[in-house]
């Protein structure tokens, strides 16, 4: 019995005492715990959301990075080979080109090859050299306002619309100048003067010039055709002429056949208003009276100016006109009478008798 009692107390002991067991031993009550601990807890079901909140906006995508792309290197690229334009190409081009310019700029050629031409090859037409002068400083002035009017438009367009303006009006004084000058070249019909004044013109030292022996041929056609006619031949003398303008026609036509007593000199007049008085003074000399009309014979693009003339004499006149054989002298002396003519109307008007 008491064997059993000490057996049991070992036992009893035994099992309140227990060893350590070593690394590798099975595992025991505490271990069993601490696995137990770390079991994962019961996943709770999540709560419904209630229809009345909102639900949480989700953000948008984030675009994925696109790969940089790597730039091509670049390539020497050899020139072009030329193509032909076509028609519609230079039909395009064509309708930008200001026409107006190219126009004026095309102008300037001929008119400069006739200034130089007149100028310095045609004897007297010195002033159709400076009408083309006049011509080509004002196609300059518009290319220039071409030119200047994309910089400037509007002070441009001011000066070029004046200008114009004042162009307009010279161009149709002149022109109804001109015009009054041809009908006047025409000349009269003839009533038969019975004196007539042969105005003079340029002597040369190897004779009447061009102009003067047009008026000697005009004088000598009159003088046969009207046989009572009695002509005074009028013009002074000038520094570089060899004799009296009234000399030479004297001496042409009395050596063409015409009787000397019907031929009369005046050989003090150094401009046509002198010519007219000086001619009338002469006649009333001679005969005792004043004619009330005269025949003028002159060059036909003069006939106008001298007309004027024989007004301010206060005289009748009758215009005989000498035919210009010289062609390149007849456009320079038409041209040149327009500005003659408007030098006697702004500062020849007032002679004293």
């Amino acid at each position: 019995m008491a064997e059993k009692k000490t057996g049991g107390k070992a036992a009893s002991t035994q099992k309140k005492k227990t060893p350590s067991k070593p690394a590798g031993s099975g595992k025991t009550g505490t271990s069993q715990k601490t696995a137990a601990s770390k079991k994962p807890a019961a996943k709770t079901p999540a709560k419904k959301t209630s229809p009345k909140q909102t639900p949480a906006k989700k953000a948008p995508p984030k675009k994925a990075a696109q790969p940089k792309k790597s730039q091509p290197v670049k390539k020497p690229v050899a020139p072009a080979a030329p193509q032909h334009r076509t028609i519609a190409d230079r039909k395009v081009a064509w309708s930008k080109v200001d026409k107006w310019s190219l126009a004026r700029w095309l102008m300037l050629i001929p008119l400069g090859f006739f200034a130089f031409s007149f100028g310095f090859l045609y004897v007297g037409c010195s002033f159709t050299a400076l009408v083309c002068c006049a011509m080509i400083a004002v196609l300059l002035f518009y290319n220039v306002c071409a030119m200047l009017e994309k910089t400037y438009p509007h002070p441009t367009k001011v000066v070029k619309r004046v200008f114009t303006v004042l162009l307009c009006i010279g161009i149709l004084i002149l022109g109804v100048t001109e015009a009054l000058i041809i009908k006047a070249s025409l000349g009269d019909p003839d009533p038969g003067c019975k004196y007539v004044v042969v105005l003079g013109a340029k002597v040369r030292h190897d004779g009447p010039s061009v102009s003067l022996q047009n008026r000697i041929d005009a004088a000598y056609d009159y003088l046969t055709t009207h046989p009572d006619a009695i002509a005074v031949v009028s013009g002074g003398q000038g520094e570089d002429e060899p004799m009296t303008e009234a000399e030479c026609i004297y001496r042409a036509l009395i050596g063409r056949g015409i009787d000397p007593e019907r031929v009369w000199i005046e050989d003090k007049a150094t401009s046509t208003w002198e010519n007219l008085q000086f001619s009338l003074d002469l006649i009333e000399e001679k005969t005792g009276l004043r004619p009330e009309t005269i025949g003028i014979i002159s060059s036909e693009y003069h006939l106008f100016r001298a007309g004027l003339f024989a007004d301010a004499c206060q005289v009748e006149s009758v215009g005989i006109p000498a035919k210009t054989t010289l062609k390149s002298q007849k456009l320079n002396h038409f041209l040149r009478e327009v500005a003659g003519v408007w030098h006697y109307i702004l500062l020849g008007g007032q002679y004293e008798n």
